[in-house]
């Protein structure tokens, strides 16, 4: 989540302040991502990219993946709370004299991050929900320790039960802490 977000905040600034060449590109990547499905996106870092020079072990291809999945739904997510900005705002920046990096910064950046941070809040839980989809490249998560209860016990309903559970509590912990930080990183009013 932490590379993902790394990823996007740059990336909805460009794609929404930089220039056209690079908008092009950020948009192209975006529209690559969103259009793929993740296990795809998995398997190409994972399998492909190894002969082209990048090795991976399954963990590290697992977050490449994984990230630039985030990066690109959450740069849609930024940038639609940059661009609800009233234009007014960035004028009145404009006229005050300051320069675009403090209008994006002071006008721009803060209230938008409060205007979506529900909706990263819940990318982020698909993020974590989609993550059960890394143990087809070998990664040991939660799924795939599941799986391997499962062979060795052949308790298949039971297993899955606990591992929906499990990941029932994690969401709502997640949850809990993502509403929690909420209201206090944005006790003031608009």
């Amino acid at each position: 989540m932490v590379f993902g977000l790394a990823i996007a905040l740059p990336g909805a600034i460009l794609r929404t302040f930089g220039p056209w060449p690079l908008r092009w590109l950020i948009a192209g990547y975006v529209e690559l991502i969103r259009n793929t499905p993740l296990l795809i996106q998995l398997y190409v870092v994972f399998f492909i990219l190894p002969p082209l020079g990048l090795r991976l072990n399954s963990t590290q291809a697992a977050t490449v993946a994984l990230s630039a999945n985030l990066g690109a739904y959450a740069i849609e997510i930024v940038r639609s709370g940059l661009d609800a900005t009233p234009r007014g705002q960035v004028e009145a920046g404009l006229s005050l004299g300051l320069s675009r990096l403090q209008i994006i910064r002071h006008i721009v950046l803060l209230p938008a991050l409060r205007t979506i941070y529900p909706a990263l809040g819940s990318q982020f839980v698909l993020q974590l929900l989609g993550s059960s989809l890394v143990s087809a490249i070998a990664v040991e998560e939660l799924t795939a320790v599941g799986n391997n209860v499962m062979m060795q016990t052949f308790r298949n309903f039971e297993v899955f039960i606990v591992v929906g559970a499990i990941y029932f509590l994690l969401v709502q912990m997640f949850m809990a802490l993502f509403d929690g930080s909420y209201r206090r990183l944005f006790r003031w009013t608009v």
